[in-house]
């Protein structure tokens, strides 16, 4: 309990420093990331390295039956006795030494890495001169590219730009695809490529100095899979049917290429172009038809802030008092079903220089009752913002990361624990996903659906007509949706099971064995993240993690099917989830916690179903 007191001013502090340097950074924030991250890397290994404390923390866990602890303070002792002998505590003197001097460059070198990726993706903007070219853009897009007398095509996250699914030209395609792919690849003041070779030795050496054959096994010791060969297991299950159901989608983008009149054959920059084209001949489903319907503001108020109304009973109410840290920030107050305060949650949803790309939810306040404190939760995303006086809209898979972010959120605002190390999303990566991923599935279930998807100019509902096409082309384009990331997932677990004898001497070539042993490689689905911009393992703790995805996705799916069985939406559906899940945060084993909420043991073939690789 002294520990879980401890440290609150730094604990607000960092907080705070986090938020902005993910948010809103500048060259002051980041410099000040760098030097720190070693400073604070030394300070717990200070804590979880300290020989008077750990033997303190063993005798308590060594007597914990005989102490008369509830559930929550029992599992706090286990939690920080795994902890301490997972941050080395058992190890020898001068061992330890050797482990704070790798923590200390790792931490060095990762802030590096998300420093060198923001100043890499913002250098690698396409100049368009001709306005012409950006032929199939809207008139509201093209001015929000406007760029002094030329237009600026921003690089976001990803390995593809959302712009590509309409930009008819096909060599500016080409060149923006290059410009996402070699962001960090260009022999320059930003490319990262020695960095994650000397991160991924680093890792190997640490988890070796710790008893483990390689960094995913130190790595998962804690989570649901346990051990990467359940890593390897999960996606062996699920690997082979999206690569089918890939070629297939690609054999119909070849058969409209050609029926076009062209004979080029298809790359990773015409897939999202034509792969439009084929939905709207396949399902007669434009993106262009549904784009009207989702203004950002409906589907915040109307959308997520409705369903979890419907479901949990709770309110939210804007706050324009409270200070914000851009113009872009939204506050609100979040009231429980009895009216009581329950959490404040900020929203920041529009891309810019000083923010870094994707899209995340975390906490500036943790909750907790040990020390009296709700929880202040925000969201951020990287839209494209309107022009001066323009409508926000967004397509419908951003409407889908909106619902996720805010399942984190949900997460979050239901924590009811004693101890902050044990609140809300503080669980392990392969479960922190699951509620996220779950909230997503009440985008597009259509009483909510109807509620936030009406007509920016005539208020009109979505026709039933588009939500049936919806519905139907759910399942569309997951060999390339589910590849792109299954390519991740692989990637990251082969660049953390290198042994300690081995030796990356090229990340391309490394890359490219990868991908051919796990059986993706395929030059029209390239994996979502390249490793020279693979944030989330390089820099943002997802390091033999991303395949928590489609573990969680087995999780909501299964939990989605329970919905479906006992009524789907409802108050009382949704009190038994926040009782069950959404409120527990990491206060007992979870995989017991899911077993008590499901009653059986989670089904793949909801999974396998949901993105049509199963009937």
């Amino acid at each position: 309990m002294a520990l879980e007191k401890g440290g609150q001013m730094l604990n607000r502090a960092t907080n705070a420093f986090y938020l902005l340097a993910g948010a809103n950074t500048n060259d002051s924030i980041n410099q000040l990331n760098e030097e720190y991250s070693p400073k604070f890397s030394a300070h717990y290994d200070a804590i979880y390295m300290n020989d008077k404390l750990y033997r303190r923390v063993e005798k308590i866990y060594q007597q914990r039956d005989q102490l008369n602890l509830d559930s929550e303070s029992k599992r706090l002792v286990e939690f920080y006795y795994q902890n301490f002998n997972a941050s080395g505590a058992k190890l020898s003197d001068t061992d330890k030494e050797k482990l704070k001097a790798l923590n200390s460059e790792l931490a060095t070198l990762t802030t590096k890495f998300g420093n060198l990726l923001l100043e890499g993706s913002k250098a690698a903007a396409v100049i368009v001169k001709d306005k012409s070219e950006l032929d199939g853009l809207s008139e509201d897009e093209i001015k929000a590219f406007e760029n002094n007398d030329s237009w600026k095509l921003p690089i976001v996250n990803t390995t593809q730009q959302p712009y590509l699914a309409s930009l008819k030209n096909r060599d500016l395609r080409e060149r923006v695809f290059e410009a996402s792919w070699n962001r960090t690849e260009r022999g320059d003041q930003n490319d990262t490529r020695t960095l994650i070779e000397k991160i991924a030795e680093l890792r190997s050496e640490k988890a070796n100095l710790l008893g483990f054959e390689n960094f995913a096994a130190w790595k998962l010791q804690d989570q649901m899979a346990k051990d990467p060969k359940n890593v390897a297991h999960l996606l062996g299950q699920l690997i082979p049917a999206t690569v089918e159901k890939g070629k297939g989608e690609a054999a119909d983008i070849q058969r409209l290429i050609e029926a076009q009149g062209d004979t080029f054959k298809v790359q990773a920059w015409d897939w999202d172009f034509y792969a439009e084209q084929v939905r709207k001949e396949k399902y007669d489903l434009d993106e262009s038809e549904l784009k009207p319907y989702f203004v950002l503001d409906s589907v915040v108020k109307n959308g997520i802030f409705y369903a979890a109304e419907k479901l949990y009973g709770i309110t939210f109410k804007e706050n324009h008092s409270l200070p914000i840290y851009h113009d872009d920030v939204k506050v609100y107050e979040v009231y429980d079903h009895d009216g009581s305060a329950l959490a404040l949650f900020y929203t920041d949803f529009f891309k810019r220089d000083s923010k870094r790309g994707g899209a995340w939810m975390s906490n500036m306040v943790e909750q907790s009752t040990l020390l009296n404190k709700k929880p202040v939760i925000y969201n951020v995303c990287n839209f494209t913002k309107p022009a001066e006086g323009q409508v926000a809209f967004i397509s419908f898979d951003d409407v889908t990361t909106i619902f996720h972010e805010f399942g984190h959120a949900l997460h979050g605002m239901f924590a009811s624990q004693k101890y902050p190390s044990l609140s809300g999303t503080a669980t392990s990566r392969d479960f922190v996903e699951f509620p996220s991923q779950f909230n997503e599935h009440w985008a597009a279930y259509p009483e909510i659906l109807k509620n936030y998807a009406k007509h920016y100019q005539t208020g009109e509902v979505i026709p039933q007509s588009l939500i049936d096409k919806v519905k139907k082309a759910a399942t569309f384009n997951q060999g390339y949706a589910f590849g792109e990331y299954l390519a991740c997932a692989a990637l990251d677990m082969q660049w953390h099971t290198i042994g300690i004898h081995e030796k990356v001497k090229n990340v391309d070539d490394f890359e490219q064995n990868a991908l051919n042993q796990i059986g993706t490689n395929l030059s029209y689905i390239p994996p979502r993240y390249r490793s020279s911009y693979f944030q989330h393992i390089w820099s943002n703790g997802y390091s033999a993690g991303y395949y928590a995805y489609c573990w969680s996705e087995m999780l909501d799916n299964d939990a989605y099917a329970w919905f479906e069985e006992n009524g789907g939406l409802s108050r009382k559906n949704g009190q038994y989830f926040r009782d069950m899940i959404l409120s527990r945060g990491n206060s007992e084993d979870l995989e017991s916690l899911y077993l008590k909420f499901r009653g059986q043991e989670p089904n793949i073939k909801y999974l396998l179903k949901a993105r049509g690789l199963e009937e």
